[in-house]
């Protein structure tokens, strides 16, 4: 067994990092080196699991039904995403003391531990999964609010468990640490709007095409016309905008999570700042932010973050 890894073979090894190197594709730092040991396991079992479960959501799991035979299920399996997602749940359970032994997926058997060590519990953990099985069933959504409910999710669960594996949690941070979530998921969005209708999804509201007069054969063009730009546009401010609700949870706390919470908005804002600098045309492909715009915007956020305490 690969030490730190929870891996019982070389095949195990390969898939879990294949999996595990997707951070680096991430708008924002997802375990920096500069954390203490303990949280870096900890982000990094939690980043495991949330890629896994988006994986198997979105059908981007690895060829051959390796998930899918690790999960208990024969590998033909790996196609039928909802009972992937049952089959997931499942093992997710017996980190939780399940009656039916240990995890079998390595990434699982990885967060058990961590699990244990912070006393986290299941809530958060399938709401990701709930996120997914919606995936298969929710293709567009109606309004913001349903956009929004929809995060509460698939995005905002990350920011909780972040702040529980760093021993931060209190009522005011969560509200501050959802706002950040929302928005990063909605800068995702932004940037994969072209990605998300190849999966025949779209996560930019119908009530704002209609304001926007945009229709789905205009997100299909190969580039941008000006009412999508402007719709674009309208949306990342959005997203802007509960950025900034999360600046006050960077002023929050100290040291270097600190550091890390300031890497999340700092990332988002990067992130907006490439979609800007594209002049909102995002159909040709995702604009992705800069390593030296990602510091400057991290080294903003810094600046200007309140601090209290």
């Amino acid at each position: 067994m690969t030490p730190g890894l929870g891996i019982r073979s070389s095949s195990d090894t390969v898939h879990v990092r294949a999996t595990l190197d997707k951070a680096a594709a991430e708008n924002f730092p997802v375990a920096p080196v500069f954390l203490p040991r303990a949280w870096r396991e900890g982000l990094t079992a939690v980043y495991g699991y949330a890629r896994l479960v988006d994986d198997i959501g979105d059908g981007d799991l690895a060829p051959g039904g390796l998930d899918a035979v690790l999960l208990g299920l024969d590998p033909a399996a790996v196609d039928d995403r909802l009972a992937m997602l049952d089959a997931f749940e499942a093992d997710l359970l017996r980190v939780f003391g399940g009656t039916d032994g240990p995890p079998r997926h390595p990434l699982l058997l990885n967060l058990q531990p961590v699990v244990r060590a912070h006393g986290l519990t299941p809530e958060p953990f399938l709401g990701l999964i709930e996120a997914n099985r919606q995936d298969q069933h929710v293709a567009r959504y109606e309004t913001y609010a349903d956009l929004l409910g929809y995060c509460e999710l698939s995005a905002n669960p990350v920011g909780r468990l972040v702040l529980s594996i760093t021993g931060t949690s209190t009522p005011e941070r969560i509200r501050r640490s959802d706002a950040v979530c929302t928005a990063l998921q909605i800068v995702e969005h932004v940037q994969d709007v072209a990605e998300d209708l190849g999966r025949d999804r779209i996560y930019l509201p119908a009530e704002d095409m209609r304001q926007f007069h945009v229709t789905e054969s205009d997100l299909a063009a190969p580039s941008a016309g000006a009412a999508v730009r402007s719709l674009i546009a309208y949306e990342a401010e959005r997203a802007h905008e509960l950025l900034d609700e999360g600046v006050p949870l960077v002023g929050s706390v100290h040291g270097r999570l600190r550091l890390l919470l300031a890497g999340f908005v700092g990332g988002g804002r990067a992130a907006l700042r490439a979609v800007t600098a594209a002049g909102f045309d995002v159909l040709p492909g995702p604009p992705g932010p800069t390593k030296s715009g990602l510091l400057r915007e991290v080294a903003a956020v810094l600046r200007t973050a309140p601090r209290k305490g």
